[in-house]
């Protein structure tokens, strides 16, 4: 109880603080109540999904080997309830297809369908919140030459297309039976080591499996279609056929929303520059927020000045437009504590977008940059850390570093057992 009225005791002081600069810190934490942060599964069990196992390919690498890794779904599903006990706000989980739960039978990823997530459903029902879907086009034996969508043998790409079919038929599902819409994001690896003698006939065998993917429409209250671009990855160093260029133009051309990641661009580019451009022409984004350490290495999201600008971008572009999901697995670390960290890491990135000081675009207006500039820097030392503690506690998680004993607990008794 005294922990608690110190955090009401602090807030106090800070919203008083806040309130002097026109900044409603009241209003600012009912909204951020509200905003949906999508979380992944893969964190769990390093990309491993529960399929019959197999080399991880597609220029997708996990490190470290710490103890408590998920093996089945329901102890994956174990992992993300405790982290989601810890981590404030809406949330809604993001499933990788490979993460079909086929009851030890063989499914091949042409043929799943809604049946083998009853389970996620299932438990997505019982937590309140929505799924976000994806094809999972690696790791398998049809992923061929580093190739699946653009592949030169038809029986390839026609395995892939029909994957990706049923994956959108899947999410429709989810939205309908979750009353939240599904986002569907298609991300495809394909790509080539060396410099390619022939560019566009790959990208048009790509354009034509998305057109046929996307040729059934579904309601887009239950699916939000969308489509993910990478600038290179292991393997696919010098062409990569899902470039930034390519998936814009279809976007545009199809009304699709499309998925600014982190860490698929040049390493001196942020997405938060993109954000407010995309929106002029596209209805919707997703966000893939992760933290790169020069390259696409998804490590762990932390309170970083990229971070930070991307939350700042969502707020002043829309964040009724934007789809915030996160991309990053670490397994040098507990997991549990990998998903709360990135998770509310993020969410303070946004606190503090939303309690920027209305004086400071105010100043930018008239051209007083001089004032602009002291005033980003007199905000950094306000209180913000009282507002989130005060969030947190409204939210029934834990303020501060208290979390923690949470998961040494969880660790302890669930985790070092397996």
């Amino acid at each position: 109880m005294k922990e608690i009225n110190r955090i009401k005791d602090n807030y106090q002081l800070a919203k008083e603080k806040y309130n002097r600069f026109k900044v409603d810190t009241d209003k600012v934490i009912a909204t951020l109540k509200e905003v949906p942060v999508s979380i992944q599964c893969w964190q769990g069990d390093d990309v491993t999904g529960l399929e019959s196992g197999g080399e991880l390919t597609g220029g997708i690498m996990a490190t470290g080997n710490y103890p408590g890794k998920a093996r089945t779904g329901d102890e994956l599903r174990a992992d993300i309830s405790k982290a989601f006990s810890l981590i404030p706000g809406k949330k809604k989980l993001n499933l990788h297809a490979m993460y079909a739960e086929l009851s030890g039978g063989k499914v091949d990823r042409d043929r799943i369908n809604v049946s083998h997530f009853a389970k996620w459903i299932d438990w997505a029902k019982k937590n309140c919140c929505g799924l976000d879907f994806n094809p999972t086009i690696f790791s398998h034996d049809m992923f061929k030459d580093n190739m699946s969508l653009t592949h030169p043998a038809k029986d390839v790409r026609r395995f892939w297309i029909e994957h990706c079919k049923r994956t959108r038929e899947i999410g429709a599902e989810f939205g309908k039976q979750l009353g939240m819409p599904c986002v569907n994001n298609i991300w495809v690896a394909d790509g080539m080591k060396d410099t390619p003698a022939d560019r566009i006939t790959y990208r048009k065998r790509l354009v034509d499996s998305l057109d046929e993917i996307f040729e059934n429409k579904y309601d887009k209250a239950y699916l939000v279609d969308c489509v993910e671009s990478k600038l290179f990855g292991i393997g696919s160093e010098s062409f990569v056929m899902g470039s930034f260029e390519f998936y814009m133009g279809y976007a545009l051309r199809n009304n699709l929303a499309i998925c600014l990641d982190s860490g698929h661009y040049h390493p001196t580019e942020t997405i938060a520059d993109k954000i407010s451009s995309v929106l002029l022409y596209l209805n919707n984004i997703l966000l893939h927020v992760s933290r790169s350490v020069r390259w696409d290495s998804d490590h762990i999201v932390t309170l970083t000045d990229d971070t930070k600008l991307i939350a700042r971008e969502c707020v002043n572009s829309g964040l009724n437009r934007i789809f915030c999901a996160l991309d990053f697995f670490d397994a040098s670390i507990n997991r549990i504590a990998a998903w709360v960290i990135g998770s509310r890491a993020f969410q303070k990135a946004l606190l503090l977008a939303m309690l920027e000081l209305p004086a400071i675009k105010k100043a930018e207006e008239n051209f007083d940059y001089t004032t602009r500039l002291a005033l980003m820097e007199e905000e950094k030392q306000l209180p913000w850390g009282a507002v989130w503690d005060e969030f947190c506690t409204q939210c029934g998680v834990p303020a501060g570093f208290d979390w923690m004993d949470d998961v040494r607990k969880y660790e302890s008794d669930v985790l070092k057992k397996r």
